[in-house]
């Protein structure tokens, strides 16, 4: 039985096939459209999952889509009908898409389906939101049962569920109701610090460290009412997302001593503070939420999905702190890993097929589950522009690359299948020296052209992690933060007198490149089994240096989405200041390349995230 799942209309829109309850195929639609966080209807991704799949007419058997759009219609009318008359430009520029797109997903399913020239099965399912994040984190997690918290900004009604699962099935026990949401709360703070909503809170959350939570009695007695099951209710006074454009309001900005930073503009003490005390209390809220979800389950496992779970610092802090034994999330916990959730649903629940869990390895795949292209392939693209390589054989490669890295080198790395979720893991990524004290520098101004405190994450040899970071089980997503072990770490002095890009820069660790100014890094650990040249390249490295484990982030500039095909791959490597291009493969050196022809001002087709 195929089972193709979708997600659209909000941002991150996807596809997911799943065949007798396996993952086949998952993408994001803004990989195939160079528009990152593309929310359209995901005709592209739809074409590769069920081309990826050898889905033919007559073979797809159902649909599922992520949410219930009537019901998250219901919800928006209702909203502007509390709070009207405010709110009525916010309304006038709603209503006419539901109207006319967002109503109609059983139409948009069957005409994409027409583009791939197969007819629309008649069994089409409309799970609710959070009933999707809830099966994206339980089915393919590697437990037989376990809690589920799902945390988001807002499904249909729903803005955090707890749940559980049992062998095939999924209940949700309890949910905290929009507009009281963990996901607006800090989306508003993402907002109110000068970043992108939807696609700036990762930056947020990477600014704290940078802070002081001076702000958080601020937030807990002005902002919301905290229980101590973690649910909560928002003043609404403070916030405008219900009657205005803006996620804040004139109040809020007087909480926090003026208006909100302008996009683009110096960051200040006041974001770094500010970002340190949102971080703090959204770790409170989710530890509270889980040791809840502990009580009233009994399980010794958690499940996690919807876009909070993305917030790998908490993840952290929850793993360490308890109360459960081990967690898991899903690496596309965002809307993305809805449509994958949706199908499974359909799959265990609607049709009632069992499932099987081992304990230990999970069922995503390594989240390598996007598009691959064979040797032949790239050669002929190569080829056919004229591109000047080196073809390696299967020896040669891991060493080879290694050495490069080892240089100082600076290399973009596209191989096997791409990742699906937010996250590159060795398939399209950036790859370099943790050792370098100046990679960090050369990464975000040189090739990534962003914010110079940004972050960059490690991945290392699951069988040395312990070697490297206070963590002791594998991290295969990059959805965990752990500190770098103290006997690498170095004293700083810290000075208020520096900005942003000297502190980050100072040297505090022997991996300086991947150590985060709270001495923290974002991990991957990665195995043979879940991919064995990623694998072996690594090694590699440890062989020649002494040194399992290597800086990796995402082959992409700012704004861009991550590569998909060698093409863009190619693109994005001449655009930059990146040393060479492995492909597959192939080396390509960038001195070698012919001259590189391109728009005055390329990087304008990408929005600043």
């Amino acid at each position: 039985m195929n089972i193709l799942g979708i997600s659209a209309f909000y941002h991150d829109s996807a596809a997911a096939l799943i065949r007798d309850g396996e993952i086949i195929a998952a993408a994001q639609e803004e990989r195939f459209t160079r528009k990152k966080h593309d929310a359209n209807f995901p005709v592209n991704a739809v074409r590769y999952c069920l081309a990826e799949g050898g889905v033919h007419e007559g073979q797809l058997d159902a649909v599922a889509f992520y949410d219930k759009p009537i019901n998250k219609f219901n919800r928006i009318l209702e909203t502007y009908l509390t709070v009207a008359p405010n709110g009525l430009q916010s309304f006038m520029m709603a209503v006419p898409i539901w109207l006319k797109q967002k109503l109609w997903i059983p139409l948009d399913i069957e005409l994409a389906l027409e583009k791939c020239g197969m007819r629309a099965p008649k069994d089409m399912y409309f799970p609710e939101h959070h009933e999707s994040h809830a099966a994206s984190a339980f089915y393919p997690s590697p437990y037989e049962s376990a809690a589920i918290l799902t945390l988001d900004g807002v499904g249909e009604w729903a803005t955090s569920t707890l749940g559980r699962g049992r062998g095939n099935k999924i209940e949700i026990i309890k949910e905290l109701r929009f507009p009281h949401s963990l996901g607006m709360l800090y989306s508003a703070f993402t907002y109110f610090t000068g970043f992108k909503v939807n696609s700036g809170e990762y930056k947020l959350m990477g600014l704290a460290p940078y802070g002081q939570p001076k702000y958080t009695q601020v937030i807990l007695d002005n902002l919301l009412d905290l229980k101590e099951d973690g649910s909560f209710r928002l003043n609404m006074d403070y916030f405008g997302y219900l009657d205005r454009l803006t996620m804040t309001n004139e109040k809020f900005d007087g909480l926090f001593g003026g208006p909100p930073r302008k996009a683009e503009s110096e960051i200040s003490e006041r974001e770094m503070d500010i970002a340190a005390s949102i971080q703090k209390v959204t770790e409170e809220i989710v530890m509270r939420m889980a040791r809840h979800a502990h009580q009233v389950t009994g399980e010794k496992d958690l499940c996690l999905a919807g876009g909070v779970a993305l917030n790998c610092v908490a993840n952290g802090r929850l793993l360490r702190e308890g109360p459960f034994e081990d967690i898991w999330i899903q690496p596309a916990a965002g809307d993305a890993g809805g449509a994958l959730g949706a199908a499974l649903l359909v799959w265990h629940m609607v049709h009632d097929k069992p499932r099987t869990a081992g304990g230990k390895r999970d069922k995503m795949k390594g989240a390598y589950l996007g598009p691959s292209f064979t040797d032949d392939e790239i050669q002929a693209f190569l080829d056919s522009r004229g591109y000047v390589y080196r073809k390696l054989s299967d020896a040669e490669w891991a060493p080879t690359v290694a050495k490069l890295m080892a240089e100082e080198k600076v290399v973009g790395l596209l191989q096997g299948r791409m990742e699906f979720g937010p996250r590159a893991l060795g398939g399209r990524s950036i790859i370099g020296d943790a050792r370098s004290a100046k990679m960090q520098s050369v990464m975000n101004l040189k090739i990534k052209y962003r914010e110079s405190f940004r972050p960059f994450a490690p991945t290392c040899l699951v069988e040395k992690v312990g070697d490297y970071f206070e963590l002791d089980r594998p991290s295969p997503y990059m959805l965990l933060v752990a500190q770098v072990r103290r006997d690498r770490c170095k004293g700083i002095e810290e000075s208020k007198t520096l900005n942003i890009r000297e502190r980050i820069n100072q040297v505090r660790s022997d991996i300086p490149a991947i150590t985060h100014v709270d001495y923290s890094a974002r991990v991957q650990t990665v195995s043979r089994e879940d991919n064995a040249r990623y694998h072996d390249l690594i090694k590699a490295f440890d062989a020649l240096t002494g040194y399992g484990v290597i800086i990796n982030t995402s082959f992409n500039v700012r704004g861009e989405p991550i590569v998909c095909t060698p093409e863009d791959a190619y693109r994005c490597f001449m655009r930059t200041e990146m040393d060479c291009l492995v492909l597959n493969s192939f080396v390509l050196e960038k001195g070698a390349q012919p001259p590189w022809k391109d728009s005055a001002d390329w990087k304008s087709e990408y929005v600043l995230d």
